[in-house]
């Protein structure tokens, strides 16, 4: 049927509509209800998202009139869940991408094998995490490996025989892979190729013995490899006109008469840059906590390694080349013993990235927006399935249940995304389902924890929300129709006033207008960590630790990096004695302490007590569906029933809808 053909056919059946309606229209007051054709028009685009279609006017028609069942046969179809769905995402703000701190430094780089198995010593593109990350792993930015040497094979080859040992230390006394090669960094150094005019200088010792390097420059010459991966010999000389480099021009030589490094007269201590070897500084002068030396970029070689998470379904490799310092699947550093489950992995030489590259993100972004996507749907599949099932409608709230696809099911399962996500898995973990990775599009139902509470700590809503203070406003606005401000007439204090200076904002004068009420209602969310989505279990957070409070008193605020959720600084006298708190018990109250232990789902629990909720909801299924906010009169006049009609059955959303869309206020013409 032509295009211009059907728009006949749909003006004949609404002119019909209308004519078959006006015989028959009844009359409310002084309001005319609005004809059938428009009434089923307006009914599916609200209920369905989508106009009617000919066969359904048609039926329409047919039957004369739209029934109740009529409109329960709409709320049962897929597309009225989905057009909730759409109202539950923009209701609950469901996009965490902007709040997810990620510039890629734990994404690998590097080129997946077209067949499989790798054989030893194939030299390719192995996989590893080029970014900024990697000046502290091998001195400069987006550096990988040595792709022609197999880490455990380290000795197979040497490209600056002149200065690298007979024999190489492959791997320290940890088992933590060592350099097998260098590079002068050009961004310090001015090198120069040596054999651009006479291609027999194969190397820095024939440079020596042609007169075209000097004997005491020897160390500063090193084998660089092009494009076509050929070595080539090079003089570097320190680039004095770098800042900071324009003093290191006095020589220092060892005992054979050559140049080891060039330093500052006046500081040769602090004020040099060494020649460059294999041997690695120590960061801290901490033993096993190593960095690249100032200057030189230092590359281990590569592991044979099983295929990553990521790998595509169906996939018959077996193994990929992976830089030997990504292959490690370390739980710590084993010389410092600091974790290897945080951000700190991307900096740390021993901690790699584990099992199938578990902690790293993949190759691209493609793993980094699948997780993105995955975490917002969460809280539209809660909301989805209080719907379906016909539950109160305020479970979403309180509800254990929650959803996985494959993404989120080896998320969770194998601690994936250490450094860019910070999510604790929502129940034991061999209690999340086992999805495959790539089955993206499959979601399994299961039960969190019992202190999860709906969607208000899904890691969406924790994420999109970073803080106690922003969680409580986004439910009060989400769920109360309402928020915080200072009464029409409070007054700000004078700036000399010393209770500016009141660290606790429930009193500081000024701020207690609105934090009086926010800081007792956030602490609803105080066993779940801001700024990510982790849950501080007091079996492993307790409300104070002894080991944080001595790094504290003893300056250390760092402590080895797991001290973050607790009082490191003391800024006022209630902060001194409180050094190693659980930051969320700092400055609380008995009352607030209990709404800590309580979570969320004390929150609702009380708020459900008010009533607060019931009209909030009514008033926004009234804008949704009616396209504008409830006037007063309005209000006065219909919010009651409408509100009867939720809770008389149970908090029932579709309840609500059916009232309000065969209402004589939905159906007239105004």
């Amino acid at each position: 049927m032509s295009q211009t053909r059907w728009r006949r056919v749909v003006w004949a059946l609404v002119l019909a509509a209308t004519t078959a309606s006006a015989q028959t229209q009844t009359t409310c007051s002084s309001v005319k209800t609005v004809p059938l054709a428009r009434q089923l028009r307006q009914l599916y685009l609200d209920l369905l998202n989508r106009p009617p279609t000919v066969a359904e006017y048609q039926a329409a028609q047919a039957r004369g009139s739209i029934s109740t069942a009529d409109i329960r046969a709409l709320m049962a179809t897929d597309e009225f869940y989905n057009r909730m769905r759409l109202y539950h995402r923009a209701l609950f703000k469901s996009n965490l991408a902007a709040s997810v701190y990620n510039i890629g430094e734990t994404r690998l780089q590097g080129t997946l094998p077209s067949t499989s198995p790798i054989l030893p010593g194939d030299p390719g593109n192995p996989l590893a995490t080029r970014g900024v990350a990697s000046s502290t792993l091998r001195g400069n930015r987006n550096q990988g490996c040595n792709p022609n040497v197999q880490q455990y094979q380290c000795n197979t080859l040497r490209e600056d025989t002149h200065g690298e040992p007979a024999v190489k230390t492959c791997y320290d006394a940890n088992g933590v892979p060592m350099p097998v090669s260098y590079d002068y960094d050009t961004t310090n150094y001015i090198c120069t190729q040596l054999d651009a005019t006479d291609p027999t200088i194969t190397d820095c010792n024939v440079a020596v013995t042609r007169g075209v390097l000097l004997d005491k420059h020897l160390y500063y010459c090193d084998m660089q490899r092009n494009a076509a991966n050929q070595l080539h010999p090079f003089r570097c000389v320190v680039n004095t006109t770098r800042v900071g480099q324009e003093t290191l021009t006095t020589e220092e030589l060892d005992a054979n008469g050559r140049v080891v490094a060039y330093v500052d007269a006046a500081t040769p201590t602090t004020r040099r840059l060494d020649r460059c070897s294999l041997t690695l500084a120590l960061r801290n002068g901490l033993t096993g906590s190593y960095r690249a030396a100032a200057g030189c970029i230092q590359k281990e070689g590569w592991e044979s390694m099983p295929v990553p998470f990521f790998e595509p379904a169906g996939s018959a490799r077996i193994q990929v080349q992976m830089c030997a310092i990504e292959a490690q699947d370390n739980p710590v550093n084993p010389g410092t013993l600091e974790t290897c489950e945080t951000g700190r992995l991307a900096g740390d030489r021993s901690c790699g990235c584990g099992l199938r590259a578990r902690r790293c993100e993949g190759l691209g972004a493609n793993v980094h927006n699948a997780r993105v996507a995955a975490f917002n749907m969460e809280p539209e599949l809660i909301a989805d399935s209080v719907l379906r099932r016909d539950e109160p409608y305020f479970s979403i709230l309180t509800t254990r249940r929650s959803f996985v696809n494959g993404t989120l099911s080896q998320f969770y399962r194998q601690n994936q995304g250490i450094g860019v996500w910070t999510v604790s898995a929502p129940t034991d973990q061999a209690l999340v389902p086992d999805v495959p990775f790539n089955s993206t599009l499959t979601w399994v139902e299961f039960a969190r924890g019992g202190e999860h509470s709906g969607v208000l700590t899904s890691t969406e809503y924790l994420y999109r929300f970073a803080t106690w203070r922003s969680r409580i406003a986004a439910f009060y606005d989400a769920m109360l129709c309402s928020h915080f401000a200072p009464p029409p007439n409070a007054t700000l204090p004078s700036p000399e006033d010393t209770c500016n200076r009141e660290n606790n904002l429930a009193q500081r004068c000024g701020c207690t207008y609105c934090h009086a009420s926010i800081e007792p209602l956030s602490s609803h969310w105080g066993r779940f960590g801001e700024r990510g989505a982790t849950y501080l279990d007091p079996a492993f957070f307790p409300r104070v630790d002894l080991r944080c409070r001595d790094c504290a008193i003893n300056g250390d605020t760092f402590c080895g990096g797991t001290c973050t959720n607790y009082v490191m600084q003391a800024f006022d006298g209630d902060g001194a004695n409180s050094l190693g708190l659980l930051k969320t018990y700092l400055y609380r109250t008995t009352l607030e302490e209990e709404n800590i232990a309580g979570g969320p789902q004390l929150l609702v629990e009380r708020m459900l007590a008010t009533g607060d909720l019931e009209r909030c909801t009514a008033r926004r299924i009234w804008k949704e569906f009616l396209g504008r906010p409830i006037t007063q009169a309005e209000e006065e006049a219909y919010l009651d029933a409408m509100i009867n009609a939720f809770v008389s059955r149970g908090w029932n959303m579709k309840a609500m809808i059916e009232w309000l869309v065969t209402s004589d206020l939905y159906r007239r013409i105004d």
